[in-house]
């Protein structure tokens, strides 16, 4: 039996002073919205904020995502909506992960 597939989600870390993830988790478990692609051979294995501006924790946390086979993260909803704050570093956190050979999902629970 080949290994679950492993995902993950970086969100906003101004946003998640307020918010406790709830919609992220519910959508990743009843696989709806950006999460509809997986079944249930996909593991949330991680789930953490970038840090503050600008993505600072990202690059650090790119290289342990991979080495424990994280294959796809999630740029959270949080991170692309215009009814939170605009997050000005998306592109160069996008960027951080795909040079690491992450695959990047735009969206989560919107």
């Amino acid at each position: 039996m080949p290994d679950n597939k492993k995902i993950a989600v970086v969100r906003c870390a101004i946003v998640a002073e307020t918010c406790p993830g709830i919609g992220c988790f519910k959508a990743f478990n009843e696989k709806t919205v950006a999460f509809s692609d997986y079944d249930e051979n996909t593991d949330m294995t991680a789930f953490f904020t970038c840090g503050g501006c600008p993505g600072r924790r990202v690059f650090r946390l790119a290289r342990s995502l991979k080495k424990h086979g994280v294959e796809t993260v999630h740029l959270s909803s949080c991170m692309q909506m215009e009814n939170y704050p605009e997050c000005p570093h998306v592109d160069s956190i996008r960027q951080t992960l795909e040079n690491t050979g992450i695959e990047v999902v735009e969206g989560t629970h919107h």
